[in-house]
């Protein structure tokens, strides 16, 4: 932690207005509503954690001008207090960065460039050829191919794998466990047997990207696989050969986009969602939880499939009458035309 921040200073910093405080009052450390303490900067951006508010200890709260009355405490007043306290939490937290120098059970090929300030943790292997800029850092047990380069101020946290020929950005984290530039699954069918197709392509990630734990982003077939700069992906997300995720998208965890689709710019895509190959979606679309997307989107907006969990019993019920959908529709089909020849006879009469 850092020596800590006054009020009048965070309020500049996000640019809130303070209310009952003593902008000379120092804030060392953020928590949530129902912990913070005395020497904590806290906020309220959900009517669910309004519940908290009247009974917190923090030092401050940022929340909006309609909180304002209900809150014991001295009051950051600002327009989105989730954005205002994320950017003051960056001041008032210090992520620890280790020391420069390769550690001595590290490997480093002789052929592999290492910029000043880099960092190389404990067994850690860099292959010939690669190009670590300014103040890297590699963690333990992180694997390096041959001929990677790395941006610099990028973090890789322990056991991350990096295939050969794959290109970082400045100022990327990548969480453990997160494959870059493996093979994608690429295969031709030979009377029933599966015949590999060589992955030829790349990974290419761009500046400030965060790539969550155990996620896989695999190299193109032939072109390559291109994650822009901005865009924040979660645990356990799957990005096929050839994909394209647009600059500044989120992608939450198990989401998994299959090979060739070129997802845009702003785009957010929610947990379990799953894109099929080689479509195309506009910026700004939005993807709910488990969403299953198997054609184009072409026009920005909310979208969403699968059903709502209900209890087991009429859950049940209900998927067998889904099954009966297509019988039913071709029935009414029929009904509304035989409605519609008897209305015609009727006035002929």
């Amino acid at each position: 932690m850092v020596e800590g921040v006054s009020l009048a200073e965070l309020a500049d910093l996000i640019g809130a207005r303070l209310e009952r405080g003593d902008g000379a009052k120092r804030l060392l450390r953020v928590a949530s509503l129902e912990d913070a303490l005395a020497d904590s900067l806290s906020f309220l951006a959900t009517a669910r954690q309004r519940r908290y508010l009247a009974h917190t200890r923090a030092g401050a709260v940022i929340l909006r001008e309609r909180d304002l009355a209900a809150a014991p405490v001295a009051a950051l007043v600002c327009d989105d207090p989730h954005l205002a306290f994320a950017r003051a939490a960056q001041h008032l937290t210090v992520a620890t960065r280790p020391r420069a120098g390769i550690h001595p059970t590290a490997w480093v090929h002789p052929e592999a460039t290492l910029e000043a300030g880099v960092a190389v943790g404990p067994h850690a292997s860099i292959d010939a050829g690669a190009y670590l800029a300014r103040r890297v850092s590699v963690a333990g047990g992180c694997v390096i191919g041959a001929a990677v380069e790395i941006g610099e101020d990028t973090c890789l946290l322990a056991n991350v794998t990096i295939y050969p020929n794959t290109i970082i950005g400045r100022r990327v984290i990548i969480h453990s466990g997160a494959v870059l530039g493996c093979d994608g699954f690429g295969y031709a069918n030979d009377a029933g047997r599966w015949v590999k197709v060589p992955q030829l392509g790349r990974v290419i990630i761009g500046d400030d990207v965060e790539i969550g734990a155990n996620t896989a982003v695999d190299r193109g077939a032939l072109g390559d696989t291109v994650i822009e700069e901005g865009v924040k992906i979660d645990n356990l997300v799957q990005v096929a050969h050839n994909a394209r995720v647009g600059a500044h998208t989120a992608m939450a965890g198990c989401s998994a986009i299959s090979g060739g689709t070129r997802v845009g710019k702003y785009c957010r895509i929610a947990g379990g969602a799953g894109l099929t190959g080689h479509l195309r979606i506009s910026d700004g679309t939005q993807v709910t939880g488990m969403t299953m997307i198997t054609h184009d989107i072409r026009e920005p907006g909310s979208y969403s499939s699968g059903t709502q969990m209900t209890a087991t019993r009429l859950w049940r019920r209900n998927a067998v009458r889904f099954n009966e959908l297509d019988e039913m529709a071709r029935r009414l089909r029929r009904l509304e035309r035989q409605l519609f020849e008897l209305q015609a006879r009727n006035a002929q009469e």
